[in-house]
């Protein structure tokens, strides 16, 4: 390659980097620092929403930003207004408060990030071609990572240091940067030629959202099967992880500071992991990858129902640690396994909508699982419900070794249509 095209190639590396670790590192951030001070004046029930808010808006609004990227195939401008109206989303919690309003604007802020990763990833796919694929995928969730534990270590510092109107300004800071570094950004799926309106963007919205034709792609190489796998993972991982800061502390026994060094492990294994993953998915294949990381998810939740098995609080929290890392090391493999698998299946003018069906599979369980789980726990207990949680991702593992045909080979070919 002539050096001016690595140069260019490697400033939109950079670019893209920045704006993922920007984009994770803000979610992360605003999510804990917003549970805490909401935490010190309503209930448990009102800190779960956090979550289970920020999940909804991911779940309904993905596949949306992700039509309209395909419809109208500006994706850069997609990204730039959809950070940037994230920005201005946050805002107005420098200057009011109050559970209601807070949680409120939680979900405007998930409304306008939900348009980020199905449509960023979507650029990154197509950059990296059919032989590429997997290995930028991977560079991505790597610089993800990076902001998701920078996010998780800077969060107690920030509540620490600044009042509560200084912290959020920052986390508007952190959108606007988001949007800045996708200026620089490159399309190379661009159509310039498109004509655009908004009654046309609106009329294939509608119908790509609410499809009653044209489903064949759904099931190229047993796609669908792929979501299905991908819900009941995330219900695992995410109900668990919803109640993992108070497990850790009150039943495992450790203290705050521990709790806090134990779940950078996730992330921390993630920055390597997700770069490694996506070039082994380039060299096996991708339903490798998937399986694994599904198998993982499940190891990730027995291994914090085993916890209590040890005698001693250092045995407890190897047992918990190995289960984060477990957990690190399954995601990776999973996210660069799914991406690229729909990168290969999906036809170019859909396949924002597809990772953005991805995401909504995945904030469906994120909905669900938190109240589910605690439910389960008041009446279980913990090490039941983990325990039990296990199986679900196995039985997503099980449907993908038996419905999703490979789509990938180290040659680089396409999937074709799994035979019914």
């Amino acid at each position: 390659m002539p050096a001016n095209l690595r140069g260019r190639a490697s400033r939109q590396d950079v670019a893209i980097a920045v704006a993922a670790a920007a984009n994770k590192g803000g979610s992360i951030l605003m999510g804990t620092v917003m549970a805490i001070y909401i935490g010190r004046v309503g209930s448990p029930l009102a800190v779960s929403l956090v979550t289970a808010t920020y999940f909804l808006g991911l779940m309904v609004f993905s596949p949306v930003w992700g039509a309209i990227a395909d419809v109208t195939g500006r994706r850069r401008t997609v990204l730039v207004l959809s950070a940037a109206l994230a920005a201005v989303a946050i805002l107005p919690l420098a200057f009011i408060g109050g559970i209601a309003v807070s949680l409120g604007l939680r979900t405007l802020f998930a409304i306008f990030a939900a348009g980020f990763l199905p449509v960023m990833l979507t650029v990154v796919s197509e950059r990296g071609g059919d032989s590429e694929r997997g290995r930028a995928v991977g560079l991505f969730s790597s610089a993800a990572a990076v902001g998701f534990m920078l996010g998780q270590f800077t969060s107690g510092a920030l509540i620490e240091l600044f009042p509560r109107s200084t912290v959020y300004l920052l986390l508007a800071g952190f959108a606007a940067l988001v949007a800045v570094a996708c200026l620089a950004v490159e399309d190379p799926t661009h159509d310039r030629n498109r004509a655009v309106t908004f009654d046309r963007i609106a009329r294939h919205t509608v119908s790509r959202l609410v499809p009653t034709t044209g489903m064949d792609h759904l099931r190229t190489n047993g796609l669908q099967w792929l979501y299905v796998a991908s819900f009941l993972r995330s219900v695992t991982v995410l109900g668990l992880t919803s109640l993992l800061p108070i497990y850790l502390v009150s039943n495992v026994g450790v203290s705050p500071f521990v709790m806090g060094v134990l779940l950078a492990i996730n992330p921390a294994v993630q920055m390597v992991g997700m770069y490694t993953m996506g070039l082994l998915s380039d060299r096996v294949g991708r339903k490798r990858l998937i399986i694994t990381g599904l198998v993982g998810s499940g190891g990730y939740t027995l291994l914090l129902g085993l916890t209590s098995i040890p005698d001693t609080l250092m045995g407890k929290s190897l047992v918990a640690g190995l289960g984060l890392f477990c957990l690190g090391t399954s995601f990776s493999a999973l996210q660069t396994g799914i991406i690229s698998f729909i990168g290969d299946v999906a036809p170019t003018d859909r396949e924002s909508e597809l990772i953005g069906l991805r995401s909504t599979a995945r904030g469906f369980g994120g909905v669900v699982a938190p109240p589910l789980f605690g439910v389960a726990v008041m009446l279980m207990g913990f090490q039941t419900t983990f325990l039990c949680a296990t199986l679900l991702s196995w039985v997503g593992a099980a449907l993908v070794i038996r419905f999703v045909s490979e789509s990938h080979t180290p040659t680089g070919s396409r999937g074709v249509p799994a035979v019914e």
